[in-house]
């Protein structure tokens, strides 16, 4: 593989990185390439040392997500970082995929549920005292501050669980690249 076909991949790559860390990455990647020519190596031993220019990229848009949880944690950069995630490899999307979809399907519920409770609370709280609840009016302010109480907590803990998914799943990036990397760098002969 020549340089510009590398380079054109690795670049194709990095589509959705920031600009900024696109072009620095391609940079250094630019500089491997001259270093390698000023040591007298071909275009094709150097693009064959640096290993695949699409799983570098993948590797480095799944490097880039994961930081990016670390700095600012909110559902984009959590997005970001499962998505980078689950691009390293085909097989983990096969795998991961239902399963993560499966978990944000519950959580996403969940979510809904506490949104009805806190509802309900309000709609108890409100109209409780006017439509005659039983046990009488405080009861039915108590009852309503308790249900909107307790839809919070609920809210409050599905956070803590989304986190520590999100957490996970970078968890299992970190492991999944430290097993890969063995393999991805060139051997020495």
């Amino acid at each position: 593989m020549t340089r510009a076909e590398f380079m054109s991949r690795l670049k194709k790559g990095l589509v959705g990185m920031p600009t900024s860390a696109a072009a620095e990455v391609l940079n250094d990647y630019e500089a491997h390439f001259d270093d390698g020519l000023a040591e007298g190596r071909s275009e094709a031993e150097v693009a064959a040392a640096l290993g695949n220019p699409d799983r570098l990229a993948r590797e480095l848009k799944a490097e880039a997500g994961i930081r990016r949880w670390h700095q600012e944690q909110n559902p984009s950069s959590a997005t970001a970082a499962i998505l980078a995630v689950l691009g390293l490899g085909a097989i983990d999307i096969l795998i991961l995929l239902p399963l993560l979809m499966s978990i944000v399907g519950v959580i996403l519920g969940g979510y809904a549920a506490a949104l009805g409770t806190f509802i309900a609370g309000v709609i108890l709280m409100v109209a409780g005292p006017i439509a005659g609840a039983p046990g009488g009016p405080l009861a039915a302010i108590l009852a309503g501050l308790g249900l909107m109480a307790a839809s919070v907590t609920g809210a409050a803990l599905l956070t803590v669980l989304t986190i520590w998914l999100v957490n996970g799943v970078v968890w299992f990036a970190r492991l999944h690249y430290r097993l890969l990397k063995p393999a991805l760098e060139p051997q020495v002969a």
